[in-house]
């Protein structure tokens, strides 16, 4: 009995940091839906307020630098904001995909589940020629991992006047535990797993998860096909991972002033081979969530380093500019584009005098 108690000992010990692997939900669509109305020109179209935003993900791109002075109105400036609502994220079909058609039919929708309540909805319209395509689902901006900002209960962006960069929590990072989750995990060394909660409709098509790493590096992972009927977990086990610590190559790296490492969320992808069945695509998410080990260990240090030399705060500041200004040019684009389009009164006609086709009053 001692024998066999020995060996059980040395078996898990042996299994290292695996016994302790970190799991957190990376993004979760049931707290993507929308909660507040915000204009989306400054008639507003929508007197009633119909929500078309989520609150805690409002990102502000009226107030990146580099807009000219005077460029925009006040009102322009007002409604210059967007969020990670479900509705708001893109569907992207492959080259040889891009229709007018399937471009108008390849969108999100929020969709209630009786199981989960709110979850995202993706339609991809693919060409029904014998030929390989892919749609991409991803968010509207790319997921800011240093975002320190307050946003109060109308979306309103604030300055958090207590954040400490470096050390404070970022505001779509999650922690785990069953903390909300909006696209980022922090301090993630090595993955092992990958878990998808996805809803079926025996499609032959394939899932694959994007996901983004702090060097900018696209990593996409394939979860399986998705010919099955209902929900279902669809995992990834890291073929790399080494659970025996000991067959680990084990380097030391200065642990000041390097940054955390972390992952984000980049997307779904959608593969249909060309000997399938094309359309219409649809399918149902509710949450994304990874296996990883820490990158660094959290323990208490003599020595506080960023305290005296704020390299690491320094460092985030100007990665939290870099990001803000990507994010507002590319989206001040698409509403620059938006403002320009053509907005016929309501009731016009051809053949009203003046209309085109018109004639003069007679």
């Amino acid at each position: 009995m001692k024998r066999m108690l020995i060996f059980v000992v040395i078996g898990l010990l042996s299994m290292g940091s695996s016994l302790f692997a970190n799991e957190a939900v990376l993004i979760d669509f049931s707290l993507l839906a929308a909660d507040i109305h915000v204009p989306l020109n400054g008639d507003d179209a929508d007197p009633n307020g119909t929500p078309n935003q989520n609150h805690r993900t409002m990102m502000d791109f009226g107030t990146i630098g580099g807009l000219a002075v005077g460029q925009f109105t006040p009102q322009q400036m007002a409604i210059m904001r967007t969020s990670l609502a479900i509705e708001n994220w893109d569907v992207t079909l492959s080259p040889s995909s891009r229709t007018v058609q399937g471009n108008q039919l390849s969108l999100t929708r929020e969709s209630p589940s009786v199981q989960f309540g709110t979850v995202m909805g993706v339609r991809a319209h693919f060409p029904t020629a014998a030929h390989n395509a892919w749609a991409m689902i991803t968010p509207p901006f790319d997921i800011p991992a240093f975002d320190l900002s307050i946003v109060e209960e109308d979306g309103t962006l604030v300055a958090d006047p207590d954040a400490i960069p470096g050390v404070s929590r970022t505001r779509f990072e999650s922690l785990g535990n069953g903390q909300p989750a909006f696209g980022v995990v922090k301090n993630v060394g090595a993955i092992r797993s990958v878990a998808v909660r996805v809803h079926g409709l025996n499609f032959p098509h394939t899932l694959s998860v994007i996901l983004i790493d702090h060097n900018g590096d696209r990593r996409t992972v394939p979860m399986g096909s998705l010919n099955f009927d209902g929900w279902r977990t669809l995992t990834w086990d890291n073929p790399n991972y080494i659970q025996d610590v000991r067959n680990r190559d084990l380097r030391l790296f200065p642990v000041y002033p390097f940054d955390t490492p972390f992952v984000k969320f980049g997307g779904f992808l959608i593969q249909r081979d060309a000997n399938h069945t094309g359309g219409d695509f649809i399918g149902y998410f509710r949450d994304v969530a990874i296996i990883y080990d820490q990158a660094v260990l959290d323990a208490e240090r003599d020595i506080n380093d960023e305290a005296i030399w704020n390299i690491i705060r320094h460092r985030e500041e100007a990665r939290l500019l870099w990001e803000m200004q990507r994010f507002g040019q590319q989206h001040l684009n698409r509403f620059m584009e938006q403002q320009r389009q053509a907005q016929p009164s309501v009731g016009f006609t051809f053949d009203q005098p003046g209309g085109i086709g018109g004639g003069a009053d007679e």
